[in-house]
C-alpha cells in the first residue's frame, strides 16, 4: 500500500475517532420525571461498609433527599458524574440533601481506596455487592436513584449518564417539600 493511502487511511480514522467523541459529547443525558408520590416505593434496605468500616444503612438517611449513585472506578461515564455529585453535595448538603455512592468494583477496597484518595470525592462512598445491586435491578452503570425525604425511589436514571440539569431541577422540587 503506498504512503499517500495510509496516510489518507489514518487521517479517516482520526477523523471518525473525533466525530464519535464530538458526538459523545453532544449526547444528552438520561432525563427522568419524579413519580407521583402515590406511586412511590420505599427504597430497598442496604447495609455497607463504608472506607471506615462503618456499617451506613438507607433508614440512616431518612428526612433527607439522597441520590444514591452505583458505579464503578472502570466506567467513564460514572467518573463524569462525580464532580456534578461533589458539586450537588457541597451545594445542597446544608439543606437536606446528602449523596451516596455504591461502588460496584470487584476488586472492592483495593481500587476503591485509591480512587478515592486521588479524586477527593466529598460524599459518603460505600462498597456495594450482589444482593443488593440485584434489589435495586443494576444493569449497566452508572445507575443513579433520587429518594425522597420519606425514603421511597422519587426517580431513576438508568443504565446511563445522567442529565445533569434534570437531576439538579428534580433536587430541588424534593427539598422544597418537607
Amino acid at each position: 500500500m503506498s504512503t499517500s493511502r495510509i496516510n489518507l487511511l489514518r487521517t479517516a480514522a482520526v477523523l471518525l475517532t473525533l466525530a464519535g467523541i464530538a458526538a459523545a459529547a453532544d449526547q444528552s443525558g438520561i432525563r427522568a420525571a419524579l413519580y407521583p408520590e402515590k406511586e412511590r416505593k420505599s427504597a430497598p434496605d442496604f447495609a455497607l461498609q463504608n472506607a471506615a468500616g462503618k456499617t451506613v444503612k438507607i433508614e440512616d438517611y431518612r428526612g433527607k433527599v439522597v441520590l444514591l449513585d452505583f458505579w464503578a472506578t472502570w466506567c467513564t461515564g460514572c467518573k463524569k458524574e462525580i464532580p456534578w455529585f461533589s458539586e450537588f453535595q457541597k451545594t445542597y448538603g446544608d439543606k437536606g440533601f446528602a449523596v451516596v455512592g455504591v461502588s460496584l468494583d470487584e476488586d472492592g477496597w483495593k481500587v476503591l481506596r485509591p480512587f478515592l484518595d486521588d479524586h477527593k470525592v466529598p460524599y459518603q462512598m460505600l462498597l456495594g455487592d450482589n444482593p443488593m445491586a440485584q434489589r435495586y435491578g443494576i444493569g449497566n452503570l452508572p445507575d443513579t436513584f433520587l429518594i425522597d425525604r420519606q425514603g421511597k425511589v422519587a426517580a431513576a436514571y438508568k443504565e446511563g449518564l445522567v442529565d445533569r440539569e434534570n437531576v439538579e431541577a428534580n433536587i430541588k422540587v424534593l427539598l422544597s417539600k418537607r
